[in-house]
């Protein structure tokens, strides 16, 4: 099974990604938050300095770039190859309603005939440059019924991989994925197929293989965020334990702390991250509270100083949509 790194806007930055690959055994592929194109401009700082190779050193890093204008798509892919990148990822999956709005994310796929002009320019362009396109998508914006016609749109075109999180936009993350379309895309796919979505424990994992035997590709994403250890209890190499814990928590906090100035935004970082991470944790209600109020380091470090003393990580569990 080859692993991937799932693109989370403002939690996979390098600063998470490169704590996770010292402490952890490595992903196959990362993939960066979305970069957000301008017309006719170049990254922004922070897009820059989250896809610089020295920021990603010993990383297989797939840069995902969030647009639906070909032209805006294949000028950013030129800025990536000149860093030395060989393959982009179109985002199709993104459910933000802000997004959806502007027709770009899932909210593409309510556009095939544009969505298939745009990769019909872009697979030229890039085939030109000599770099690889792959998609993450979901199903459709209103139904898992669009998800047959966008299947006859991708298999058309010379995709390095399809990644399907098998959830119309209008699921959001609700409601189970659809495992007989992903099944179809499996089946029908002109390229090779990863799965994303909800697999947060092991015993997911394995209802997973069960559905798909032949599967050889996973993207994880809450569930990495939540049990960083997820990766090695699914290739059985080991549980999370808290000494590495520490060290994976301290590497991330100090790094956000050498980039960002002040507090507060250290601060917004991490309580986003613990948010996931709690929930490992046994009996841990009272404990996220100090967390939560927080308003300075020292406070926020005392905190996390009680949880890694008080509490146990319990095996097996993992991110429970209810309780984020």
């Amino acid at each position: 099974m080859r692993y991937y790194m799932a693109p989370m806007e403002g939690l996979t930055g390098y600063i998470y990604r490169n704590a996770y690959h010292r402490c952890f055994r490595p992903m196959d592929k990362y993939f960066t938050p979305f970069l957000s194109p301008k017309q006719n401009k170049g990254l922004s700082l922070r897009e820059l300095n989250d896809i610089l190779p020295e920021h990603n050193q010993g990383l297989y890093l797939v840069p995902q770039i969030l647009t639906n204008r070909w032209e805006d798509f294949t000028h950013t892919a030129l800025i990536l190859k000149e860093y030395g990148y060989g393959e982009v990822n179109l985002n199709l999956g993104c459910p933000s309603g802000t997004v959806v709005s502007k027709n770009k994310g899932a909210g593409f796929l309510a556009l095939p005939q544009e969505l298939e002009a745009f990769l019909d320019k872009v697979c030229r362009e890039l085939d030109h440059m000599g770099m690889e396109l792959s998609v993450k998508t979901r199903l459709g914006v209103a139904s898992e019924d669009e998800f047959y016609r966008l299947m006859e749109i991708y298999s058309r075109y010379p995709l390095k991989e399809l990644i399907v999180h098998p959830r119309s936009r209008a699921d959001y993350y609700k409601n189970k994925p659809r495992m007989e379309l992903f099944a179809y895309a499996m089946d029908t796919s002109t390229c090779p197929v990863c799965y994303n979505g909800d697999i947060f424990t092991a015993s997911s994992y394995r209802r997973l293989i069960q559905d798909c035997p032949t599967l050889d590709a996973l993207m994880l994403g809450r569930g990495i965020l939540t049990n960083p250890g997820l990766k090695e209890e699914l290739e059985k190499a080991g549980k999370l334990d808290k000494e590495r814990f520490c060290l994976f928590h301290g590497l991330v906090y100090e790094g956000y702390r050498e980039i960002m100035s002040g507090d507060r935004n250290v601060l917004f970082k991490m309580k986003e991250l613990w948010s996931m991470m709690i929930q490992i944790f046994n009996d841990n209600g009272r404990y996220i509270k100090r967390i939560k109020k927080a308003q300075r380091l020292e406070e926020y470090k005392a905190a996390v100083d009680l949880i890694l003393r008080d509490l146990d990580i319990v095996a097996g569990e993992g991110f429970r949509p209810e309780r984020h």
